[in-house]
């Protein structure tokens, strides 16, 4: 069977759907025919994936930024819990942010991404389920497979879903993230966590609280250095709640990851961990960043889905 080709017209600002049709034929001269479905409405790439692997396809490439693959993502791990667990993922990264890519080690070049795929190197990585509440505070489920934090990068997501893609991905990432920087909020969260069954209970003060799988968000930032998508733990790093202008020092520290020496920021490695908010009054400005997508908020419960999917990528 054809790979399948899932491709978010709107992704890097509706770029990808003004492109694609100049990208098909490289592609097709890489991997051979190819069939291709575009997605038509939020969420909408979760179901292609669903019924593609329901349906025995073997690979399902995301056309699109960290939103697209999140939810091919998720829509390969609901076919998984119904049994088809034989996808491969392979990625065309077309889109705003390109973190997981970075962790992946795909260089951003369609030739490459082609080629990673063609190759049919697979290697399995790991995935976060996770429970949390919608905005309209209802409990719901889905997976990440990236970064998911709480705080003010959940305002930083929201930002940049508004912003206009003429200012460049950087650009964008960086003014919103002093917009939300003036309006976030210090939260008080309760952490209960467990690495191989060992539990660890205490309070964080902090604008910001990331459950790390991959190295990346936010566009380049590396929030967590030492992660790994596939050695079956979550890297969880707290930025702290730091006044302003300090916590946006810790914050420029990202960009090279020098922020993990800060006495600010702390750092533990779990496979399970639940998250929540005590101070409800600053919900409104402590929302959910999974896989750079504002999905909704805390309360939430973190499981890790060990080696879960197979990605098309380099090895190592």
């Amino acid at each position: 069977m054809r790979p399948l080709l899932i491709v978010n017209p709107r992704s890097g600002g509706g770029r990808t759907g003004k492109l694609f049709d100049e990208m098909r034929a490289p592609i097709q001269r890489a991997l051979g025919e190819v069939d291709v479905a575009r997605t038509e409405r939020p969420r909408h790439a979760v179901d292609l994936a669903r019924e593609a692997a329901l349906d025995g396809r073997e690979t399902v490439v995301a056309v699109g930024g960290d939103g697209s693959v999140h939810e091919v993502v998720n829509g390969l791990m609901q076919a998984r819990d119904r049994g088809a667990a034989g996808t491969r993922l392979g990625i065309i990264g077309a889109g705003t942010g390109g973190d997981l890519c970075r962790t992946l080690k795909l260089s951003h070049r369609l030739d490459r991404y082609c080629a990673a795929i063609a190759s049919g190197s697979a290697r399995p990585i790991d995935v976060g389920r996770f429970s949390y509440e919608t905005h309209d505070g209802e409990r719901a489920e889905a997976f990440f497979v990236n970064v998911l934090s709480a705080g003010m990068s959940g305002l930083v997501d929201r930002i940049v879903s508004e912003t206009p893609r003429t200012l460049g991905n950087t650009l964008a990432y960086t003014m919103a993230s002093l917009r939300s920087l003036a309006r976030s909020r210090v939260g008080r969260v309760r952490c209960v966590a467990s690495l191989n069954g060992e539990p660890r209970e205490e309070e964080l003060a902090t604008r910001t609280v990331a459950i790390c799988n991959g190295r990346y968000f936010g566009g380049g930032m590396q929030v967590a250095p030492m992660a790994r998508a596939d050695d079956g733990v979550f890297e969880v790093i707290d930025l702290g709640g730091a006044p302003h202008l300090r916590f946006a020092a810790v914050s420029t520290g990202m960009y090279t990851g020098m922020h993990v020496r800060h006495p600010d920021v702390r750092h533990f490695r779990c496979d399970r961990i639940e998250l929540t908010l005590l101070n409800r009054d600053v919900e409104q400005a402590f929302l959910l960043d999974v896989d750079g997508e504002p999905l909704g908020r805390l309360p939430i419960t973190v499981t890790l889905e060990p080696r879960a999917i197979e990605v098309l990528a380099p090895v190592g």
